[in-house]
């Protein structure tokens, strides 16, 4: 309860522009956010950009948060809304493969990587490395479908893309994640 306090009081704070209660929230989910940026970008300067954006639109929408669910919620909904608009901007950039395969073949393969999938056990720095390598297109869908829930069909509007193309990016980046995971243990693929 104190600490429910504490973090309204911080809030309220950074409603009215208070500098030292921004710092502490900043320094609060920090880390948290961190995480979440690096998840969706290639390297860690790129996710320096998104994490600082993402808590200037934190500060300057901060009166916009309602108090239902937790703040944690709210901050890290900003940081991958940017991610995916980030994503946006660059989607031309990107290569979007899978346009040209049935949803039930991709059903029919995600099904089958994920039984092959359960004999391995890597730990989440490991995964995170691995996400890094991973093109953008492909970090992206299967962040949004792995860590944000979001379904193929939420990916697809979200990205303006196909569901197919959601489903085939997803198969192919557990793929290639579970190649450069595999590569990094020196097992053979």
């Amino acid at each position: 309860m104190a600490e429910e306090k504490i973090l309204q009081a911080l809030i309220d704070g950074c409603i009215s522009g208070d500098r030292r209660s921004q710092q502490l929230v900043y320094k609060m989910y920090y880390g948290k956010m961190k995480a979440v940026c690096l998840r969706y970008t290639k390297d860690g300067d790129n996710a320096m950009d998104v994490l600082q954006e993402g808590f200037i639109k934190v500060f300057q929408n901060i009166s916009k948060y309602e108090g239902s669910g937790s703040f944690e919620g709210w901050v890290r909904r900003i940081m991958v809304n940017l991610s995916i608009d980030n994503f946006r901007k660059h989607k031309s950039d990107f290569v979007l493969l899978g346009e040209n395969h049935s949803v039930e073949e991709w059903e029919e393969k995600i099904e089958e990587d994920e039984e092959e999938d359960s004999e391995y056990d890597f730990n989440p720095a490991q995964i995170v490395e691995a996400m890094q390598q991973l093109s953008p297109a492909y970090r992206t869908v299967f962040n949004l479908y792995v860590f944000e829930n979001y379904t193929h069909q939420d990916i697809a509007n979200a990205l303006e893309i196909s569901v197919g193309t959601s489903k085939s990016n997803f198969a192919k980046a557990r793929r290639n994640m579970k190649k450069i995971l595999l590569k990094n243990q020196g097992k053979r693929v």
